[in-house]
């Protein structure tokens, strides 16, 4: 089937929902039973095997199509796939970590909104490297940051406000998947999507175990098998899921989809977190919570209005054929 940009936009609209829902299962699988590197390093373990089969397959498919054809496919460039899925995988297991180890006091919906600051971070990240942005981006800092207060800034229990360390921990989180982005976007239209997923997932399973046995101790794995036996649904929805098939989505998907809108589809895990945290997990939102979520999701929305106007600019590189 022929990936159309309408295609592309519904494949990250689902991947948007599975990883919306897939706060849930991270929270509740790991509380469970494992610490929060320990569990970041199997499900990315979990998704690098899922992924492979469908590898296999793709590589199978072409060989049949070559000899079919007689047209052999290019010839991978090697440096660009090996460095750039080795840089992409340490970005994002910052990323991932950073969330993991959040959202053990963060509940799935607030987590949810605040990740979704890297709908923002992106093209401000991205104008340091000399692509312009507009003012809406930075209309939308502003209503973000004051959501994130909301958010992330509550009383205690003598009245005065502090910033909760487990909400800073998900922000820099945001900024590690705004990176995360932008480097894929750059990535694909030089390398295989499939196998940089791959090496990505790669990285990022072995960097997380390898802190984990740093600074978490041993890893338990009495504990990891209790894991698949108590909350078989749980793990397997983070890492199969969650993992394998969504990261393998955005990755195809950036090939038909420029950056914005990207950013914009991507976006919608918050609203599916909230969702997910009230109906699963019956987190309740109080009119702080509330007004904080809403704040963030409009600056999300306002940042990105006059890219959806213009339907793409020049900031945003021409999507491959």
């Amino acid at each position: 089937m022929r990936l159309t940009p309408l295609r592309a936009d519904a494949l990250l609209f689902l991947n948007a929902m599975i990883w919306g829902f897939g706060f849930i299962a991270q929270r509740q699988a790991m509380l469970d039973d494992l610490t929060p590197l320990a569990f970041n390093g199997v499900r990315f373990l979990l998704g690098t095997l899922s992924v492979v089969p469908f590898l296999a397959l793709l590589l199978i498919i072409k060989k049949k199509r070559a000899a079919r054809t007689g047209i052999s496919a290019e010839p991978r460039n090697w440096g660009v796939l090996l460095k750039g899925g080795f840089f992409l995988g340490l970005i994002a297991a910052f990323a991932s970590c950073m969330q993991q180890i959040g959202l053990v006091k963060t509940e799935a919906g607030p987590a949810g909104f605040i990740t979704g600051l890297y709908v923002i971070f992106t093209p401000m990240i991205g104008a340091l490297f000399g692509v312009r942005t507009n003012r809406a981006t930075w209309v939308g800092a502003a209503l973000a940051v004051a959501g994130m207060w909301y958010l992330g800034v509550t009383p205690d229990a003598q009245g005065t406000m502090q910033l909760q360390w487990s909400d800073f921990l998900i922000l820099l989180c945001a900024l590690g998947w705004g990176i995360q982005v932008l480097v894929v976007g750059w990535l694909v239209t030089r390398a295989d999507p499939i196998e940089l997923t791959l090496i990505q997932f790669i990285v990022v399973a072995a960097v997380s175990l390898i802190a984990s046995m740093i600074f978490e101790g041993p890893i338990d794995f009495a504990s990891v098998s209790n894991m698949f036996s108590t909350a078989p649904i749980s793990i397997l929805y983070s890492g199969v899921l969650a993992i394998g098939l969504a990261f393998t989505l955005q990755t195809i998907a950036q090939k038909k989809s420029p950056p914005s809108h990207v950013a914009i589809i991507l976006a919608m895990e918050a609203p599916f977190a909230a969702l997910g945290g009230w109906l699963i997990l019956s987190e309740a939102y109080d009119g702080r919570k509330i007004l904080g979520c809403s704040l963030v999701m409009l600056g999300i929305l306002a940042s990105q209005v006059p890219r959806i106007l213009k339907h793409g600019t020049s900031t945003d590189p021409a999507p491959t054929t």
